[in-house]
């Protein structure tokens, strides 16, 4: 099994499925439910949030040759044929290598024929925002003035670059990144209908590294099943399949910055760099867990913001950890880490930027 069998195995087939984002799914299916459907959309939103997926969901729906319900049936010729690529009448195009004019005007004779099969021919753009000046406003021509027949949705994960006549003509949803919560029980969904042996402590370290995008948590959970075969999968297996950086590693580096023990910190860097372990990741842990001791630091009542990151123990230890700084040297540590994690990617030396930070640190406390 791959990560790829994975995302695709589990695509939500119906609304019900698609987690995390409640409010776009709640006022598409009042939409289909009062047959109010728009004929173009915006989907706007952070790569791996579902959009396409939506989309996807969206053609289907209206479509769907069962109209006891907004949710498509999945059984009837239309639904099949959507799910197994060979609709006619759902045309998805790739803005990225499809995005000059002459692209757009052949989509926009494409639009004029009635679908061949189906109520309604869907026309998906991803990426709409790489679309040229030109491609949009020949584009912008057909949104004027729809056939009845044509629903456009427009994917983007940067909206902000989409030309304002085209943004007044469609419906926008945006697509959030999903909590840690939801990820996990989406995860433990999957490992349970795969009969995966693995702890919610585990999933958990995926689910904060994927950064609330699915796919990506979709994607690392299926990389990690592939190679520990049958076995129960662990957080250690986790950390060391996906080259994560145990953020125990980080709060013990904090330790040593805190108690300005500058030989112990460089020492501590130099076993990582020769354990294999990767400088940039480590330092990106840092940044993180620094900003959380700075959150804590500047009232306990913001633990709540990072108590879903962190085991109940690693929460007392940052709680503890923050009182050895005060507000103006965890400010300053941040911007040291920040600073180093940029100067590091430019250079042929990361590891001394990693150690220049560490004595900055322990001479400014």
């Amino acid at each position: 099994m791959t990560e790829l069998v994975i995302y695709r195995k589990y695509r939500p087939q119906k609304f019900s499925e698609v987690v995390g984002q409640e409010p776009v799914i709640k006022t598409l299916t009042s939409a289909l439910k009062t047959g109010k459907v728009a004929h173009a959309y915006l989907f706007a939103g952070p790569r791996g949030t579902g959009k396409t997926t939506v989309a996807r969901l969206l053609a289907k729906a209206v479509n769907c040759l069962d109209n006891s319900s907004f949710e498509p049936c999945n059984k009837c010729e239309s639904c099949l044929e959507i799910m197994n690529g060979r609709a006619l009448d759902l045309i998805e195009i790739d803005a990225a290598s499809n995005r000059g004019i002459d692209e757009i005007r052949e989509l926009r004779e494409r639009v004029r024929f009635t679908p061949s099969r189906s109520k309604f021919k869907v026309f998906v753009i991803d990426e709409a925002h790489q679309l040229t000046k030109e491609a949009f406003n020949a584009l912008l021509k057909t949104l004027e003035e729809p056939p009845a027949h044509v629903i456009f949705i427009l994917a983007t994960t940067e909206p902000y670059k989409m030309l304002p006549t085209i943004l007044s003509r469609v419906q926008r949803f945006d697509f959030r990144k999903l909590s840690l919560p939801d990820i996990v029980k989406r995860l433990e969904m999957i490992a349970q209908k795969e009969k995966i042996k693995v702890s919610e402590k585990a999933l958990r370290v995926i689910a904060l590294n994927s950064e609330g995008y699915m796919r990506d948590a979709e994607s690392m959970f299926g990389q990690v099943i592939a190679f520990s075969g049958d076995k129960e999968i662990t957080i250690e297996d986790i950390e060391n399949i996906l080259g994560i950086v145990d953020i125990n590693l980080a709060i013990k580096f904090i330790d040593l910055l805190a108690s300005k023990k500058s030989s112990e910190a460089l020492t501590f860097i130099d076993k990582f760099v020769n354990q294999g372990y990767d400088l940039v990741q480590f330092v990106e842990s840092l940044i993180n867990y620094s900003r959380k001791l700075l959150l804590v630091r500047v009232s306990k009542d913001l633990s709540k913001l990072i108590k879903e990151e962190l085991s109940q123990e690693q929460l007392n230890t940052a709680l503890k950890q923050a009182e050895q700084f005060s507000l103006q040297e965890l400010s300053k540590m941040l911007e040291i880490f920040i600073e180093a994690l940029y100067r590091m990617k430019r250079s042929s030396f990361p590891q001394i930027e990693v150690e220049l930070a560490a004595v900055e640190i322990c001479e400014a406390k």
